[in-house]
């Protein structure tokens, strides 16, 4: 049966759809965070957004497509606030730094859910793992960018941030991870400030010859 296309109350169609597509990802973290991957199903999460499963596959394939979303939503929370920090601090290398990585931290420890979400559980679906493999490339380049724009371009070679910025995002990550299961006990003004660190003095390190 096709889905209802004019207006109700005011509200079109596909805004409609946008709604309940909405609640599913909502739904969907909120299990993510709880049940992990392996309970978050289609029945479960349809429960929780009070949705039928016709609305589901409404606007996801699968429950892979409805995983990669949550995914893309927090990545996406997490660049804009580390945008918007880097863009407030001051114009020194260090409290650019700071400021990312803080941002960062405090958009996962804030809400646990995301923190599951992008490095905890991307680790167990398949799906989830590219995706978190394609997302830190994505976060390596934003942090190339940005070096290449603070330091300029002569200072940093195109290939030595391109290096520089994977090791530390992908370490950041693993660190992260470690962190929030307990594994490092460390108060979370110390992990920043290490982190900050390690980000500053890795800046201009080059193997160009």
């Amino acid at each position: 049966m096709p889905a209802p296309t004019r207006p109700y109350r005011g509200i079109s169609a596909e805004q409609r759809r946008a709604a309940r597509r909405a609640q599913l990802v909502e739904a969907g973290l909120e299990l993510l965070g709880e049940r992990g991957w392996a309970g978050t199903t289609v029945r479960a999460v349809c429960a929780e957004a009070e949705l039928t499963e016709r609305y589901f596959y409404e606007s996801f394939a699968d429950r892979e497509a409805l995983l990669v979303a949550i995914f893309d939503r927090v990545a996406a929370e997490a660049a804009a606030g580390v945008l918007a920090a880097v863009e407030a601090a001051p114009h020194d290398a260090r409290a650019k730094a700071r400021a990312a990585i803080e941002a960062f931290v405090a958009m996962l420890t804030d809400d646990p859910r995301r923190a599951r979400a992008m490095l905890v559980e991307s680790m167990g679906s398949e799906a989830l793992q590219r995706r978190r493999e394609q997302t830190i490339r994505s976060f390596a380049t934003l942090v190339s960018e940005q070096g290449r724009g603070f330091y300029g371009d002569e200072a940093v070679a195109e290939q030595d941030a391109e290096l520089t910025s994977l090791a530390l995002v992908g370490g950041l990550a693993e660190l992260l991870v470690r962190w929030l299961d307990g594994d490092l006990a460390v108060p979370r003004e110390r992990l920043v400030e290490h982190c900050t660190e390690l980000f500053v003095a890795a800046a201009r390190v080059s193997s160009g010859r």
